[in-house]
């Protein structure tokens, strides 16, 4: 498990801002984390979607051990910035690698469309930054959507993914099985009544985490100050669509078919499962065996394992820090 004063390392990464006119931790944010600090500089790249300019945010870091030439993209989950790759980041640039760290269009310090999202649409952009990074082949790590979007990255572009980490993914069941379509409308009314200490429960119990609550602070405070922007309501539209995209485009079904080495990271708590809330009592409990399948997943697969970290949920890399990054790193240097 990883150490309390890493944790407060962390949570001061995640929390302070450069802006010399930010009055306090409770000043609106803008809703692209303006006056938000990342914990390594930001740069932008510019891109079209649906006939609109956008900006997809990213950190590119490089290696402070020995180089070996390699490069890994970490990609995010849903509630999540990309900032809370922190100690993954520390841990492979000081095992050699350079780190590209995007933020998808609609998250984080990147522009928000409100139009639907894909996962093909996101691969395409993540593609398009390591294109102009100069990457023709990378390691992919992906955190619970973000692990639906590398998989699809890895289908979609198989000659340039080298080896696949899914940290926790979503989407290893197909949610229209049990759960309802929801209307847009009405995913607007639930997350746009869900206060701080109702989205403070959600964190800690959807994903049975063994941190403490002060861990995840920093993500309520980001969620509560963004409500303060002129642009909430684009904010709160463009969240909505990620919801449908998760449910509506499936990838359980292509994961057998991936044949880069791949590494499911589990923890052995987390039954995540995003719409479980929606589904008849009868099938919400057969949701959220993620453990279950990830193992069953990779025995299908021609190059794969699971490692399930006993006592932790959701957010593997935050609850079990050192044996998260060790797996990894090994993971990697082998492939």
């Amino acid at each position: 498990m990883r150490s309390l004063p890493a944790l407060a390392l962390l949570a001061l990464a995640l929390t302070a801002s450069p802006a010399p006119a930010q009055e306090g931790a409770d000043a609106p944010l803008g809703i692209g984390l303006e006056g938000f600090a990342y914990p390594h500089p930001v740069k932008f790249l510019p891109l079209v979607r649906d006939h609109e300019a956008q900006r997809l945010a990213y950190m590119d870091v490089a290696p402070t051990g020995t180089a070996n030439g390699r490069t890994v993209l970490l990609l995010h989950g849903r509630n999540f910035p990309s900032s809370y790759w922190e100690p993954v980041i520390r841990a492979l640039t000081e095992g050699g690698y350079r780190v590209v760290v995007p933020d998808q269009l609609g998250f984080g310090k990147s522009s928000k469309p409100i139009k639907p999202f894909t996962f093909d649409r996101m691969a395409a952009d993540t593609v398009a930054l390591a294109d102009s990074l100069g990457l023709q082949r990378f390691d992919v790590v992906g955190h619970s959507m973000g692990g639906m979007l590398a998989v699809r990255l890895t289908r979609n572009y198989p000659q340039r993914v080298n080896a696949l980490v899914l940290e926790a993914p979503i989407g290893l069941e197909d949610y229209r099985f049990t759960v309802p379509p929801v209307t847009d409308d009405l995913l607007l009314t639930r997350e746009g009544e869900l206060t701080a200490d109702a989205y403070r429960k959600q964190l800690m119990t959807s994903y049975s985490l063994s941190l403490p609550a002060s861990a995840i602070e920093p993500f309520v405070q980001i969620r509560e100050r963004v409500k303060g922007s002129g642009e909430y309501p684009r904010w709160l539209r463009s969240f909505v669509q990620s919801y449908q995209t998760i449910w509506g485009q499936p990838v359980v079904h292509e994961i057998p078919l991936v044949k880069a080495p791949t590494l499911f990271v589990m923890g052995a708590n987390d039954r995540n499962a995003p719409g479980k809330p929606f589904a008849p009592p009868e099938l919400r409990a057969t949701m959220g065996d993620n453990t279950g399948h990830a193992r069953a997943l990779a025995a299908r697969m021609p190059n794969a394992r699971a490692e399930v970290i006993n006592n932790v949920g959701h957010l593997v890399h935050m609850e079990a820090t050192d044996m998260f990054n060790g797996l990894v790193l090994d993971f990697l240097d082998r492939n």
